[in-house]
Protein backbone atom coordinates (compact mmCIF):
# COMPACT_ATOMS: atom_id res chain seq x y z
CA UNK A 1 0.00 0.00 0.00
CA UNK A 2 1.25 3.35 -0.81
CA UNK A 3 2.31 5.50 2.29
CA UNK A 4 -0.25 8.18 2.99
CA UNK A 5 1.26 11.38 2.97
CA UNK A 6 -1.43 13.93 4.73
CA UNK A 7 0.37 17.47 4.28
CA UNK A 8 0.45 16.64 0.91
CA UNK A 9 -3.00 15.61 0.23
CA UNK A 10 -4.10 19.00 3.11
CA UNK A 11 -2.22 21.21 0.13
CA UNK A 12 -3.88 20.10 -2.99
CA UNK A 13 -7.14 20.23 -1.34
CA UNK A 14 -6.33 23.62 -0.31
CA UNK A 15 -5.22 24.47 -4.35
CA UNK A 16 -8.37 23.19 -5.77
CA UNK A 17 -10.67 24.70 -3.08
CA UNK A 18 -9.32 27.68 -4.96
CA UNK A 19 -10.95 26.86 -7.73
CA UNK A 20 -14.36 26.01 -6.14
CA UNK A 21 -17.48 27.44 -7.07
CA UNK A 22 -19.68 28.60 -4.17
CA UNK A 23 -21.39 32.19 -5.09
CA UNK A 24 -24.61 31.40 -2.99
CA UNK A 25 -22.84 29.43 0.22
CA UNK A 26 -19.83 31.45 0.16
CA UNK A 27 -18.22 28.67 1.26
CA UNK A 28 -16.02 26.77 -1.08
CA UNK A 29 -14.66 22.81 -0.02
CA UNK A 30 -11.99 21.49 -2.09
CA UNK A 31 -10.96 17.62 -1.28
CA UNK A 32 -8.04 15.32 -2.25
CA UNK A 33 -7.65 11.58 -1.97
CA UNK A 34 -5.00 8.96 -2.46
CA UNK A 35 -6.22 5.79 -4.47
CA UNK A 36 -4.98 2.51 -4.03
CA UNK A 37 -2.37 2.48 -6.82
CA UNK A 38 -0.92 6.38 -5.77
CA UNK A 39 -3.01 8.36 -7.86
CA UNK A 40 -3.87 11.80 -6.23
CA UNK A 41 -7.46 12.56 -7.28
CA UNK A 42 -9.35 16.42 -5.90
CA UNK A 43 -12.41 18.06 -6.32
CA UNK A 44 -14.01 21.37 -5.66
CA UNK A 45 -18.02 21.70 -5.02
CA UNK A 46 -19.86 23.42 -7.68
CA UNK A 47 -22.75 24.99 -6.67
CA UNK A 48 -26.16 25.39 -8.65
CA UNK A 49 -28.97 28.23 -8.64
CA UNK A 50 -31.08 25.46 -7.69
CA UNK A 51 -29.38 24.89 -4.43
CA UNK A 52 -30.25 21.28 -4.05
CA UNK A 53 -28.21 20.55 -7.11
CA UNK A 54 -24.73 21.14 -5.45
CA UNK A 55 -21.96 18.76 -6.29
CA UNK A 56 -20.11 18.66 -3.73
CA UNK A 57 -16.16 18.50 -3.65
CA UNK A 58 -15.96 14.79 -2.93
CA UNK A 59 -18.14 14.08 -5.44
CA UNK A 60 -15.28 15.43 -7.94
CA UNK A 61 -12.81 13.24 -6.67
CA UNK A 62 -15.54 9.72 -7.21
CA UNK A 63 -16.09 11.47 -10.64
CA UNK A 64 -11.92 12.33 -11.48
CA UNK A 65 -11.13 8.32 -9.58
CA UNK A 66 -13.82 6.97 -12.42
CA UNK A 67 -12.50 8.79 -15.22
CA UNK A 68 -9.03 7.85 -14.62
CA UNK A 69 -8.83 4.24 -14.19
CA UNK A 70 -11.21 3.31 -11.33
CA UNK A 71 -9.81 1.51 -8.14
CA UNK A 72 -10.41 2.62 -4.39
CA UNK A 73 -9.62 5.28 -2.62
CA UNK A 74 -7.60 4.91 0.78
CA UNK A 75 -7.20 7.90 2.20
CA UNK A 76 -8.98 11.36 1.81
CA UNK A 77 -8.99 15.37 3.26
CA UNK A 78 -11.44 17.63 2.77
CA UNK A 79 -10.86 21.15 3.70
CA UNK A 80 -12.48 24.57 4.25
CA UNK A 81 -11.30 27.80 2.80
CA UNK A 82 -8.97 28.08 5.91
CA UNK A 83 -7.38 24.84 5.09
CA UNK A 84 -8.74 23.48 7.49
CA UNK A 85 -10.36 19.43 7.93
CA UNK A 86 -13.87 19.41 7.91
CA UNK A 87 -15.90 15.87 7.06
CA UNK A 88 -18.04 14.65 4.20
CA UNK A 89 -21.79 15.28 4.40
CA UNK A 90 -23.94 12.41 4.92
CA UNK A 91 -24.33 11.76 0.92
CA UNK A 92 -20.61 12.42 0.75
CA UNK A 93 -20.19 9.39 3.06
CA UNK A 94 -22.33 7.26 1.71
CA UNK A 95 -20.37 8.07 -2.41
CA UNK A 96 -17.76 6.96 -0.07
CA UNK A 97 -18.28 4.07 0.76
CA UNK A 98 -18.57 2.73 -2.07
CA UNK A 99 -15.87 3.96 -3.74
CA UNK A 100 -13.23 3.75 -0.53
CA UNK A 101 -15.04 1.21 1.80
CA UNK A 102 -15.14 0.91 5.56
CA UNK A 103 -10.93 1.47 6.19
CA UNK A 104 -11.05 4.78 3.84
CA UNK A 105 -9.22 6.97 5.96
CA UNK A 106 -10.71 10.27 6.44
CA UNK A 107 -8.75 13.26 7.82
CA UNK A 108 -10.52 15.26 10.90
CA UNK A 109 -9.74 18.13 13.26
CA UNK A 110 -8.50 15.03 15.48
CA UNK A 111 -6.30 13.02 13.19
CA UNK A 112 -7.42 10.49 10.20
CA UNK A 113 -10.14 8.03 11.46
CA UNK A 114 -11.66 5.45 9.27
CA UNK A 115 -15.23 5.74 7.37
CA UNK A 116 -16.30 3.27 9.41
CA UNK A 117 -16.23 5.53 12.49
CA UNK A 118 -17.98 8.16 10.85
CA UNK A 119 -20.57 5.97 8.88
CA UNK A 120 -21.36 2.98 11.11
CA UNK A 121 -23.00 -0.02 9.48
CA UNK A 122 -22.87 1.77 5.89
CA UNK A 123 -25.11 0.51 3.37
CA UNK A 124 -23.02 -0.89 0.06
CA UNK A 125 -23.29 -3.24 -2.58
CA UNK A 126 -23.26 -6.60 -0.43
CA UNK A 127 -26.48 -5.02 1.19
CA UNK A 128 -28.22 -5.21 -2.01
CA UNK A 129 -26.94 -9.03 -2.66
CA UNK A 130 -28.48 -10.02 0.89
CA UNK A 131 -32.27 -9.25 -0.66
CA UNK A 132 -33.55 -12.45 -1.12
CA UNK A 133 -36.43 -13.47 -3.87
CA UNK A 134 -40.02 -12.49 -2.94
Amino acid sequence: MTEIGWEGLVQAAVEVNARAYAPYSGYPVGAAALAGDGRVLVGCNVENAALGVVLCAECGVVSQLAATGGGRLTALACVNARGEAILPCGRCRQLLWEHGGPALLILTRTGPRPLSELLPDGFGPDDLARVEDV
